[in-house]
């Protein structure tokens, strides 16, 4: 890889020249460039990013057909984008699902707080399922039950379990109504009747304004009179909540009940392509977030491209509009806040603009949150023939369905509560007679947070602002004004990063990476702080929301590593600064800098000593591997030193705490995390031995070497070697051992690493190595570490092919979850985290392998 960056500039000229000369053979070159769309991922992905620029600006298909459900944030609450072709009159919608028309008959706290009965003492029994039951002596509350800080709570509920009944009239029997839905919302396991017949039962998970239409069974029991619905909820861990209603559908509403023929769809590094059958013609859908790592500009600017491009399959011309629609529930963190809407033309685009009344810059900071500052915005080039403008939920739809088009004139009134009438942002584009030469357009989503980060008490704005001097408008013109060379980059990088993860480890790890890829970027933040300080800062998605967290950047860090080093210093520097200012003086380098999106310092509740200070002593080294030369480590030196003497003093034998695999427990005597602090300090020795400080480096070196020796008597168990040292008849993947080999200090055996291997491969189950003796779950991103042990393929392949089969076979459709059942498939926690950038460390050992004879 030593020659990447010089055989990407290489692909990109050739890209682009074979565009123009492509682009002016198939068709007029007034129509726009086309993307190439002969690359392919043949993984089923567990969900398809989309939109992924920050942890925010985030949204994801779940399904594996692009129109089976609405497009979601990671979170799994609705980021509404819909997509429709219009074909010689005929209607295919390819994207996104609408909403149901429904109209509340008993409503959700979205509507109305309403009241019931609960208790949080078991009934015992099931009479209190039924209509008859004497509840006098539960309390009386009002909706939503939940933990602090849940949406629209009214009553907390902090024990583990909530039974709760609510009783209610109806004028007439609806069992002929057609159509009539329960919407539900629950954290965690969660059981729902309905007139004494159960109608949901879940496992454990938490999801918000679940849809489901009830059965005749159930219909028929909804009489006029009282009835009731009950509910039974038991929160695990976290989070609880709970809210019902049912709903009616409302007749005679425009839909796009005719879907298109998806055909394909492939996860590139930055891009995702659909392919659809739309009767005579076929359009290609390609969703392009260009997170080239190389570019500062790019990564961090909130821009992401929808281009289309449509061509006839019968050789015949066809009349062919496309429509695009999205909700303001981009900008929202719940749907009961109110918005508004501003339509703006500048500098040749149209931008319809959105977000809340109450614009509450980071106010809000946690795990499960959405955005509700800031604005979101649909941009694209008016002119005769395109159309940007809000509308009536239903109007648009109308509109497009009879004319092919949208109204562009102004609307009289843009309802801003979209519980009682949504008001979308719609887009249209006639392109005309299309043929066998693809006609193609694009238009562009982006979203300006104002302000991203508060850090130590300063609010800082994102990269792509220059500090406030630039706009999000000149940012979405200049975002217009790069489209093809942005597009000629991001294919040729898409085939550079394939072919080199293919070369080192395969196809299934190729396309592992390339889905791996803006999952892990976008979990970041880019900014600058008031010293010009880079940041990129991490949101610990779905796990418990921390920013900036060590043991996150740890497995983050190989893709940073490969293809920009001072991203990899943005993962670090707020943890120095953290020290070095004196407001973290423990020492030991410390968890996190607070809860995202606010930077004020640790909010975790446990340190983890031996394992954040053996992660910045061994990520720094790498950085100084790569660069060949010590320049960043001595900037750092004095708490480098402290956090080093601490490993020496404390980590061979670590004490009862926390590992980075903190779901699994404290507990003492680690010999993964011993072989981390051995690691922490070789790297120490390494880093003194490049700035010149030979005594230094020869002292920890021999501290290092000791401990190894001294690790492996004390580990051994005959065959493979202990999950702890005081533990026979234990194991666990040695992941950390890897940094033996990638940065050259080959202080333990070799023969460990084999005889690990050999005992691994006895333990696989369908989905995977299990993490340890524990429990037959596992982290995805460490097993790619453990394979890359013994520099043997088959031992590689072996591990990794199952990750493979995992990502491809799982029923939990999030983005890419790094923690899941090894006998199942079946997510245990975690998804959309930034750790997936950790299945490059195969790649990174390349990388090293380049730069180390040079050393």
């Amino acid at each position: 890889m030593k020659n990447n960056c010089l055989r990407i500039l290489f692909l990109t000229f050739l890209v682009g020249f074979a565009g123009l000369v492509f682009n002016g053979c198939r068709q007029n070159p007034s129509v726009g460039y086309v993307i190439p769309t002969d690359l392919t991922n043949e993984l089923r992905a567990p969900a398809y990013p989309l939109v992924t620029v920050d942890p925010y600006f985030n949204a994801w298909s779940c399904t594996d057909l692009l129109y089976e459900d609405q497009t979601r944030h990671w979170t799994e609450k609705a980021f509404p984008l819909l997509g429709v072709l219009r074909v010689d009159g005929e209607v295919y919608r390819f994207m996104g699902k609408e909403s149901l028309p429904l109209k509340p008959i008993l409503p959700t706290t979205k509507e109305e707080k309403w009241e019931g009965k609960y208790t949080m003492e078991d009934p015992a029994g099931d009479d209190w399922k039924q209509l008859a039951f004497d509840d006098s002596a539960w309390s009386t509350g009002h909706a939503a039950f939940g933990t602090p800080r849940e949406p629209r709570l009214s009553t907390l509920w902090e024990t583990k379990d909530i039974w709760v009944r609510r009783t209610f009239n109806l004028e007439d029997d609806v069992e002929k109504e057609d159509g009539i839905f329960l919407n539900y919302s629950h954290d965690d396991i969660f059981e729902l009747y309905i007139n004494g017949i159960q109608v949901v039962k879940t496992g454990y998970s938490w999801k918000y304004e679940v849809i489901t239409e009830l059965t005749d069974e159930v219909k028929a029991t909804l009489k006029e009179g009282e009835n009731i619905i009950t509910a039974h909820c038991h929160n695990r861990t976290g989070g609880g909540y709970v809210d019902f209603g049912l709903y009616k559908r409302e007749k005679d509403k425009p839909s796009f009940d005719q879907t298109a023929l998806q055909t394909s769809v492939s996860v590139l590094p930055t891009q995702t392509v659909y392919t659809f059958d739309c009767g005579p013609v076929e359009l290609e859908l390609v969703f392009t977030s260009p997170l080239l790592l190389d570019d500062l500009d790019l990564v961090s600017r909130p821009v992401s491209y929808i281009t289309y491009q449509v061509y006839s399959k019968t050789g015949d011309s066809h009349d062919v509009q496309v429509y695009f629609e999205a909700t303001p529930h981009w900008a929202v963190h719940s749907e009961d806040q109110l918005v508004d809407f501003e339509r703006v033309e500048t500098n040749g685009l149209v931008f319809l603009k959105t977000g809340t009344v109450e614009q509450p810059i980071l106010k809000k900071r946690g795990d499960d949150v959405r955005i509700d500052w800031g604005y979101f915005y649909m941009a694209g080039s008016e002119g005769k023939r395109v159309a940007l403008n809000f509308g009536d939920y239903w109007n648009r739809k109308e509109e497009f369905l009879d004319d092919g088009k949208i109204d562009t004139s102004a609307e009289k009134e843009l309802s801003g509560n979209m519980v009682k009438e949504m008001t979308v942002l719609a887009y249209s584009h006639d392109l005309g007679k299309v043929s066998t030469d693809k006609r193609v357009g694009y238009l562009m989503l982006g979203y300006d947070d104002i302000y991203s980060v508060q850090f130590f008490e300063k609010n800082l704005k994102a990269y792509w602002t220059k500090e406030g001097t630039v706009d999000i408008f000149q940012a979405f013109k200049s975002a217009e004004e790069e489209y093809e060379p942005i597009m000629v980059r991001c294919d040729a990088f898409n085939r550079s990063l394939m072919e080199d993860a293919e070369a080192v480890g395969g196809k299934k790890y190729a396309e592992l990476c390339a889905l791996a890829y803006r999952q892990a970027v976008s979990a970041h933040k880019l900014l600058l702080d008031e010293n010009g300080m880079l940041l990129f800062l991490s949101k610990e998605n779905n796990s418990n929301g921390s920013i900036g967290t060590v043991d996150v950047t740890y497995p983050s860090s190989p893709l940073f590593l490969i293809y920009n080093p001072e991203l990899a210093k943005g993962l670090l520097n707020h943890i120095f600064y953290y020290s070095e200012s004196g407001r973290w003086t423990k020492p030991f380098a410390a968890h996190d800098v607070g809860t995202y999106p606010i930077a004020n310092g640790q909010t975790y509740g446990a340190d983890m000593p031996v394992e954040e200070s053996g992660n910045m002593l061994i990520l720094t080294a790498a950085i100084a591997t790569i660069e060949g030369k010590a320049d960043y480590a001595a900037d750092h030196w004095e708490v480098l030193t402290t956090w080093t003497d601490y490993l020496v003093e404390n980590g061979f034998d670590p004490a009862h705490q926390l590992c980075t695999d903190d779901f699994a427990g404290h507990f003492a005597h680690n010999t993964n995390l011993s072989i981390k602090a051995i690691m922490g300090i070789a790297s120490y020795s390494k880093l003194a031995a490049m700035l010149g400080y030979d005594e230094v480096a020869e002292k920890y070196l021999a501290i290092a070497r000791e401990m190894a020796v001294n690790w492996e008597k004390k580990a051994n168990d005959g065959d493979h070697y202990r999950l702890t040292f005081d533990r026979r008849g234990t194991w666990s993947q040695k992941y950390n051992l890897v940094w033996d080999k990638l940065l050259g200090f080959n202080i333990f055996d070799p023969n460990i690493a084999v005889k690990e291997m050999a005992y691994y491969r006895t333990l696989q189950n369908e989905y995977g190595l299990p993490l340890d003796n524990r429990a037959t779950y596992t982290k995805s991103d460490w097993i790619m570490w453990t394979a890359t042990l013994t520099g043997n393929m088959d031992d590689f392949k072996a591990l990794v092919d199952r990750v493979y089969t995992y990502a491809n076979e799982t029923l939990s459709r999030v983005p890419l979850c790094d923690w899941h059942d090894t006998l199942s498939g079946a997510r245990v926690g975690f998804k959309a985290r930034s750790v997936v950038g950790g299945y490059y460390l195969k790649m990174l050992e390349q990388k090293l392998n380049d730069v180390l004879p040079d050393q």
